[in-house]
């Protein structure tokens, strides 16, 4: 019988969610302490507003443009440790912080897997960002290529390999558009043992390609099954506001995939509130391994 995984962040030394209510969230990374809005909180905030009052840099957003209010000492940019590794965090335009941390439950995922397979392994993480599933793989032994359409995010990634070490480990870091890149990855013969990839709802490549997921995911998808090894470790796809189902993931992973057998698993990303214990829903994905 087909079920809905949940996979939980739990509260950390380098990251907590601390509160959450009324379309926002209250977060902690190291010593600093973010309030950005957040439309999935839909319930009432478990702290006080003094509470709410104490953070450092709060997010506010008038139409389309978006600013962060911060307080006199927060540095521009810090560093946390997170899921065994080390992230440079940065408040940006677009109300993010440079790390995804509701991905922590796939990179341990993505882990098991490549430690159980051995070496060898090759990992493409299309739509990667800052990194934190590429230097997953990378620290599990992997090779990595690594693709986004950001400058900006490749660096990051970079920077994020550096502190945690990996700085040496096999990643390639390669700004392309995700279609442009795999097309190029068949007519070429590369064979990839695990793809993951993270697609935006909307999105432009970095020669201002279009993306569109609604219209763009099926093939891409399709695409990517021509670059797989003849025996494949996993195929992981994450979603955010692109307001489809992990059902709906899942039914284009089993009919790509069906074929190699192994296991299909689909399901909701969450965070645990640390005084509270209630979740806040971060994202789905659905996942298939071979193993």
């Amino acid at each position: 019988m087909s079920h809905i995984t949940l996979a939980i962040t739990k509260p950390s030394e380098g990251y907590e969610l601390l509160d959450s209510g009324d379309g926002e969230k209250l977060e902690r990374y190291g010593n600093v302490i973010f309030r950005r809005p957040d439309p999935q909180a839909l319930w009432d905030k478990h702290l006080s507003s003094d509470e709410w009052s104490r953070a450092h840099a709060s997010f506010s957003r008038e139409g389309k443009k978006g600013d962060w209010n911060l307080a006199k000492g927060v540095p521009e940019r810090w560093y946390i440790e997170f899921s065994g590794l080390k992230f440079w965090i940065r408040p940006t335009s677009f109300k993010h912080t440079g790390l995804f941390q509701e991905q922590s439950a796939n990179w341990d995922w993505m882990r098991d897997k490549i430690r159980k397979r051995g070496d060898g392994v090759r990992v493409l993480n299309l739509f990667g960002y800052t990194g934190g599933a590429s230097l997953a793989c990378a620290q599990a032994g992997a090779s990595v290529v690594h693709v986004d359409g950001s400058k900006v995010a490749i660096q990051w990634g970079k920077d994020n390999a550096k502190i945690s070490g990996l700085e040496d480990k096999p990643i390639r870091w390669i700004l392309d558009d995700a279609r442009a890149f795999v097309k190029r990855e068949i007519k070429r013969g590369n064979k990839y043992d695990g793809i993951l990839l993270d697609p935006p709802a909307f999105g432009h490549g970095p020669k201002k390609e279009l993306w569109k997921i609604e219209d763009d995911l099926p093939e891409l998808l399709r695409l990517c099954t021509e670059i797989l090894s003849d025996n494949p470790l996993f195929f992981l796809i994450n979603g955010y506001a692109s307001g489809y189902s992990s059902i709906a993931y899942e039914n284009n992973l089993k009919q790509l995939l069906q074929k190699f057998g192994g296991s299909f698993e689909k399901g909701e990303l969450a965070i645990e509130e640390s005084h509270s214990g209630k979740l806040l829903p971060c994202g789905i994905f659905s996942r298939w391994s071979s193993i």
